[in-house]
């Protein structure tokens, strides 16, 4: 080792005292500033890492919470379909109930009508039936000069009356 001394020309204390004074700075750099440039990269690292794990865990929520979204979308659509169905059918019921009850709402009208009509017919007749008796009558009087019994008046009436039918 000697030779390796005299060779390079080294001082021996020079070295000692060199060593020394890099064991010091490094001892103050490390505890001054690798250490809590250590300690601050390590906690940026974790931050990082909660922040990338957050990030992940976001990601999938929302992938699951458009999945719920498009099925809960899907559902209302469906509903609202159903729901029209629904209502197309019972408004086609109710509009068959309208057009019955219209319809029998018609056919009492008519029936009604009717039978004001033949009400109506039956007392024209019976009142045309009383006109021409009662001109029957007269005319049996101009041409007979008088008048008959009426129970043979009534015969005679009668007896017109069923040949005008």
């Amino acid at each position: 080792m000697d030779s390796l001394i005299s060779t390079f020309h080294l001082d021996l204390k020079l070295l000692i005292a060199q060593l020394v004074n890099f064991a010091v700075v490094f001892s103050v750099l490390y505890f001054l500033v690798f250490k809590p440039l250590f300690k601050t990269t390590g906690e940026r690292s974790a931050t990082i890492e909660k922040s990338l794990k957050e990030a992940k865990e976001i990601e999938e929520r929302l992938a699951k919470t458009k999945a719920e979204q498009e099925h809960m979308v899907h559902e209302a659509k469906q509903q609202a379909v159903a729901i029209i169905d629904e209502a197309s059918r019972k408004a086609e019921l109710r509009k068959a109930e309208i057009v019955d009850k219209a319809k029998e709402e018609v056919g009492a009208l008519i029936n009604r009508e009717k039978a004001r009509m033949q009400t109506e017919k039956a007392e024209t007749l019976k009142e045309i039936r009383s006109e021409v008796a009662q001109m029957i009558e007269q005319s049996w009087h101009k041409i007979l000069g008088e008048k008959i019994n009426k129970s043979v008046d009534e015969k005679i009436i009668e007896k017109s009356l069923k040949n005008n039918r």
